[in-house]
């Protein structure tokens, strides 16, 4: 019985150094880290640069349209205050009312406004974005990488330089554009 025991105890014993020894195997494998910045990428390859034109020049386009319309809202508010002595309550009443009409009018633009912009900024982002998936997987694998983050998604706390390979990247993406 004793001797079964010990039969067993080395068998148990082999096989803990069997596990423990294959898992440093594997540990040892060398992990390659690397970090990138999607908006640092966006911002500074020429397909997000183009696209970034293409957004800032729509803003601008409806920024001025904004404007004179403000304008207009301002006028129309500052003629209220300053006549509301004078006018009749009736007339009082109308210009309140035409002004409650112009801000919904002015709230339906804006809205309309942001949602054209969101519908912009991902037909003009999406097929940069595709492509720079493409991009990163090739370079993860044609350089050895384990795995590749964003680090503004991937709640990295702490980041050394050297692990970031968002300039390849933006290399590489202009490249592949």
């Amino acid at each position: 019985m004793i001797m079964l025991l010990r039969k067993s105890s080395a068998f148990f014993c082999l096989l803990l150094l069997l596990v423990f020894a294959g898992s440093s195997a594997v540990m040892a494998a060398e992990v390659k880290i690397g970090v990138m910045n999607v908006q640092k990428i966006l911002s500074g390859s020429k397909a997000g640069k183009k696209a970034k034109e293409k957004l800032d020049a729509r803003a601008k386009e409806l920024r001025k349209d904004f404007k004179k319309d403000e304008d207009e809202l301002k006028a129309l508010q500052q003629e209220i205050e300053k006549k509301d002595s004078v006018w009749s309550k009736e007339v009082k009443t109308e210009k309140i009312r035409e002004l409650n009409k112009k801000r919904r009018a002015f709230k339906a633009k804006t809205d309309d406004a942001s949602f054209e912009m969101r519908q912009l900024q991902g037909k003009e982002l999406e097929p940069v974005i595709k492509k720079l998936d493409e991009v990163v997987k090739k370079f993860g694998e044609k350089n050895g990488y384990t795995v590749i983050l964003d680090e503004m998604r991937s709640g990295v706390l702490f980041l050394d330089k050297s692990t970031s390979v968002t300039e390849q990247l933006i290399k590489e993406l202009d490249k592949a554009m």
